[in-house]
């Protein structure tokens, strides 16, 4: 008997029509012999409407009080797919992760996952029950509900996959696979087979939308058999795997992020260290930070620009000004009408003249370029938010034609 997880996002489950839909996935996979374990995001847009709700009472809730408020939109989802599940006369339970014993470190509103207790799961399964859990939470040491940050019921599902060895974890949603960029903006946009868990990370990580990049890390730490497919057709996905087949194209896909920013500190102090002093700072106050410029020393200064989440912005200048006599620099500057695009693709480790191809591309466009970043598999560049959807388009075209 294999074990499954299915995870489904809040599209896949936003009304009663689309949870009957989603149970009646579930017991066609529970009636074909699988013991099935189910990962649900809270329904639609409820999450943005409890943060609505939140900052009707106040303009900045602590993290703690919007971890037990964010945390019902799941246990909703699951509640109401139980019932579902029930009216099918297919045995389910539902779980919110205290219960299930979902272990996460103190950071609330984007915790990590420590470990899971499986007791109560498998005694659940071992009853021939569907156990349905709520994603994108857990509890800490103290007993408070945290949250994993956005997306992070791809999170939940892949740890609980990991947990208990699945022979397979399905992420659902509402479009049938992984596409070489977003099909919204680029019709011709060409569904892959397979990828790598190297690519799909990477593609994670520079905005597209389809996993959550932490989910990714997950399924390639503990090698997770994962597959991204549609809840609404029923037709073969997007197989997530180690290695794949590599011959038919450079790259991957395209992806944007348009939900960052960049800042620059200008007039550093030009000594040892002073890079090491800005970041370490930012990282204790929890702030990632991507693409990194520092410019070439002059008259006993430098500049140092770097990218970060919109969100982040301002607590990082908080941060920084804090520090301002300590660090040595003249001012701070922000960007905050920006985006990446990027292209990812393990093709192109061995293949010479992708980048030029790409920013070729963007020059025939008329599209300036700001900032440059590369990893092995990627070549990110920074332009104009402006600028983003064609950026996407004109690169795509390049690499995978136009489709006319």
């Amino acid at each position: 008997m294999n074990l499954i997880v299915q995870k489904f996002g809040g599209s896949s489950v936003r009304d009663a029509d689309r949870i009957r839909n989603v149970a009646g996935i579930i017991a066609d996979t529970y009636k074909a012999g699988n013991n099935v374990i189910v990962v649900l995001s809270a329904q639609g847009d409820t999450t943005d409407d409890l943060i609505d709700k939140a900052h009707e009472i106040s303009p900045n809730p602590s993290k703690r009080e919007m971890d037990m408020l964010l945390s019902t939109g799941e246990q909703i989802s699951i509640a109401l797919c139980a019932m579902a599940l029930e009216q099918m006369g297919i045995p389910a339970v539902s779980l919110a992760a205290w219960q299930v014993g979902i272990q996460t470190n103190r950071t609330y509103s984007n915790a990590r996952i420590k470990r899971i207790d499986r007791e109560r799961i498998q005694s659940e399964l071992d009853r021939k029950k569907v156990v349905l859990v709520a994603g994108f939470q857990g509890v800490n040491r103290y007993g408070d509900v945290t949250t994993l940050g956005r997306g992070g019921s791809d999170t939940s599902a892949v740890a609980l996959a990991a947990a208990f060895n699945a022979d397979l974890c399905q992420i659902y949603t509402d479009v049938d696979g992984v596409y070489t960029t977003d099909p919204r903006i680029v019709p011709n946009a060409v569904k892959l087979p397979e990828i790598t868990y190297d690519e799909m990370l990477e593609l994670a990580s520079q905005g597209a939308q389809v996993l959550h990049n932490r989910s990714v890390e997950l399924a390639k730490k503990y090698n997770v058999n994962m597959e991204v497919v549609s809840s609404l057709e029923r037709k073969p996905g997007t197989k997530v795997k180690e290695v794949a087949n590599m011959e038919k194209t450079n790259i991957a896909g395209v992806a944007k992020d348009t939900s960052i920013a960049r800042i620059a500190l200008v007039g550093l102090e030009h000594t040892p260290g002073v890079a090491f002093r800005v970041f370490s700072l930012l990282g204790k106050g929890n702030i990632n930070v991507d693409a990194i410029i520092q410019s070439i020393g002059r008259e006993g200064s430098k500049d140092i620009s770097f990218t970060l989440p919109r969100a982040d912005v301002s607590e990082a200048v908080r941060l920084l000004e804090e520090q301002k006599s300590t660090l040595n620099f003249d001012h701070i500057t922000v960007e905050d009408q920006i985006a990446k695009v990027s292209i990812v693709g393990a093709g192109m480790m061995t293949t010479p003249g992708v980048a030029a191809k790409m920013f070729e591309a963007l020059y025939d466009a008329n599209i300036n370029i700001q900032m440059i970043n590369t990893s092995e598999i990627r070549v990110s560049v920074l332009i104009d938010q402006e600028d983003a959807d064609r950026a996407v388009k004109a690169v795509h075209d390049r690499f995978f034609g136009t489709g006319e």
